[in-house]
């Protein structure tokens, strides 16, 4: 599961000003912005962005400056995926090194929708073995169990039980700063991916306001349905 929240989208008219530079031709420029940034980009400015869009990052070096801040709440396995953009991206997540003791364990808190409960199981299945939601309840209990007695003790060797067992299916929520370019760069080889939480992040980002800058006009698919 994704979460995405108190999302904030600024630098228009820095970025529209910015396009025309090359060309020197700002006289043609066409979009309006209020006192707190909100554009109304123009029919020639928007045709403008659309083609250097097109034509690939070289040219549409404005969407660099068109800046996204946005609220995650994501599992570690979209996390490590994530993190395989560091250029153009800021983030300050929640800390599980000093936070993970702060609160009890739930299934609330881990993406386990696709875990198989034993309702889902065959007859057959059900003798044969325990369905794969135990495994994590399991897990869940044990790292209650080292909380507790680290919140009583603080000793290490606890805290290391719950670090050393949490699951990549634990979520993490970062406030992410992000750009025009990074969400087209993440669109064009994200929009199609098996995790359903890239699909869902792709989809937010046609939610984004001038969205087809980034996308060029190209929707995903959903292949893994």
């Amino acid at each position: 599961m994704i979460t995405i929240n108190n999302e904030e989208v600024m630098g228009w008219e820095h970025a529209v000003r910015g396009m025309r530079n090359p060309m020197n031709s700002w006289d043609r420029s066409d979009s309006t912005f209020d006192e707190e940034g909100i554009a109304w980009i123009g029919e020639k400015d928007h045709e403008r962005m659309t083609n250097l869009a097109k034509a690939g990052s070289v040219h549409a070096k404005y969407r660099r400056m068109i800046m996204v801040y946005v609220d995650v709440t994501a599992p570690l396995y979209f996390w490590k995926e994530f993190d395989t953009y560091k250029v153009g991206t800021v983030a300050n997540s929640c800390s599980t090194m000093h936070k993970i003791a702060d609160k009890e364990f739930t299934l609330d808190d881990f993406s386990c929708e696709h875990l198989i409960t034993e309702e889902k199981l065959s007859d057959d299945e059900r003798y044969m073995y325990a369905p794969p939601i135990m495994a994590l309840e399991t897990v869940i209990s044990h790292m209650n169990h080292y909380r507790e007695q680290y919140l009583k003790t603080k000793n290490k060797n606890d805290w290391w039980q719950m670090i050393q067992l949490l699951p990549s299916s634990y979520n993490q929520k970062r406030t992410v700063m992000l750009n025009y370019e990074v969400l087209a760069n993440i669109y064009e080889y994200r929009r199609n991916h098996k995790l359903d939480e890239w699909r869902d992040f792709c989809k937010w980002i046609e939610t984004l306001p001038y969205s087809e800058i980034i996308t060029c006009g190209v929707k995903g698919i959903d292949i893994f349905e």
